[in-house]
């Protein structure tokens, strides 16, 4: 348990510092373009390699940004963002040589070497979805159409000559922003370029939709009461609570009162909307199912709780748990006392009969045992 609390403090270290260093280097891009103040170093570097460097550091910023939040759910392919990234705004702030940009460097060597410390913590693959793909790939080959097409027609443009001169068309003319400082000069230069413009608004709507897709997917989550993905994601360290029945609801308060992040699995869905206005988090899913388990972040969490009234489906799910991550910490509760090493057989480390260990303070207490009301006291005070 130690380890996994210790795991998620070192995530949660790297997440703040690389979101502080995007922060940062947008603040520091924008303040250097803006009229830098000179340090040291301003004297031996050319001010187009410092404005420059002040530009980009901006949009760098921007990147490390949406790389901290791809941190927070744990891909990996934000901490290789990241790993890259970082070494980058920490040259860029060098080469700004303003009193500004110091911190900078220093902010992005420690969230460099603390993510890299941290490389264990982030293994969960990026997932797109087919829409997804098919925009970004629409968004690119157009882009790629329209840059390669206008340089090799350069000759028919006006003020065509680079390459980035080419993308700077294309991305003009397919956003339909159209600044009319490059135009076409010719009939086949024009046909070209309507080809763009006509490729370029599809893509961009497509890019477009499949970005505002999801939030509003969000949106209808959020009205339902539901959790959408990237939410159940961003759970970490967190109890599972597998199904819902008479035993759950004190085991539920008992987690809230402690300030432990949960997720509470039922396949039930009025009960999910129910637990969801008293501000739980709920999946509306078989706790059996392998994918509940996934969708849920069992590779994240703590412990997994069974505490139904039904043995039987505890059963299953704490088998379920048990054999997609074996070193999960289990506790179920089972109704009849003779269900426990079923329940232990199936994969429990801890079984808990609270009928039979009431049962048996009742009776000592009836008996005249005094201390029974005191183990009772204890065990309420202790939690």
């Amino acid at each position: 348990m130690a380890v996994s609390r210790d795991r998620f403090a070192r995530s949660q270290f790297v997440f703040g510092a690389t979101l502080a260093v995007g922060l940062l280097s947008i603040a520091t891009g924008i303040v250097n373009m803006s009229g830098p103040t000179r340090g040291p170093l301003a004297a031996y570097l050319p001010p187009m390699v410092v404005e420059t460097a002040a530009f980009t550091g901006a949009l760098t910023g921007f990147l490390i940004v949406l790389s901290a939040f791809g941190l927070r759910r744990g891909l990996r392919a934000a901490w290789y963002a990241v790993v890259v990234l970082l070494p980058v705004t920490a040259l860029q702030g060098f080469v700004q040589a303003s009193v500004y940009s110091y911190p900078l460097v220093a902010a992005s060597v420690v969230a460099f070497l603390s993510a890299l410390l941290a490389y264990d913590r982030y293994d969960r693959a990026l997932r797109l979805s087919t829409t997804q793909w098919a925009a970004a790939l629409a968004l690119g080959g157009v882009l790629a159409y329209g840059t390669v097409g206008t340089y090799a027609l350069r000759e028919q443009f006006t003020n065509v000559e680079t390459l980035l001169d080419a993308f700077y068309y294309t991305l003009v003319t397919a956003s339909t922003v159209g600044y009319g400082d490059m135009l076409p000069a010719s009939q086949v230069a024009r046909v070209f370029a309507l080809s763009v413009l006509v490729l370029g608004v599809a893509s961009f709507g497509i890019a477009l939709g499949a970005l505002i897709g999801p939030a509003i997917e969000a949106r209808f989550a959020a009205a339902l009461g539901r959790m959408t993905q990237s939410q159940l994601e961003s759970l970490d360290n967190h109890v599972i609570v597998a199904g819902y029945g008479d035993l759950t609801e004190p085991i539920l308060e008992e987690l809230r009162a402690d300030g432990v992040a949960f997720l509470v699995v039922t396949p039930d869905q009025s009960l999910g909307d129910t637990l969801s206005n008293r501000g739980m988090n709920v999946l509306v899913a078989d706790p059996s199912d392998e994918e509940a388990f996934d969708r849920g972040g069992l590779d994240r969490a703590r412990a997994v709780v069974a505490a139904t009234n039904d043995d039987g489906e505890d059963a299953l799910a704490i088998l379920t748990a048990r054999q997609l991550r074996p070193d999960i910490h289990i506790v179920a509760a089972a109704s009849e006392r003779e269900n426990e090493p079923k329940l232990k057989r199936a994969g429990a480390d801890t079984v808990i009969s609270p009928a039979v260990i009431g049962g048996r303070l009742l009776v000592r207490s009836a008996l005249g045992d005094r201390e029974a009301e005191t183990v009772a006291d204890e065990v309420l005070e202790n939690d």
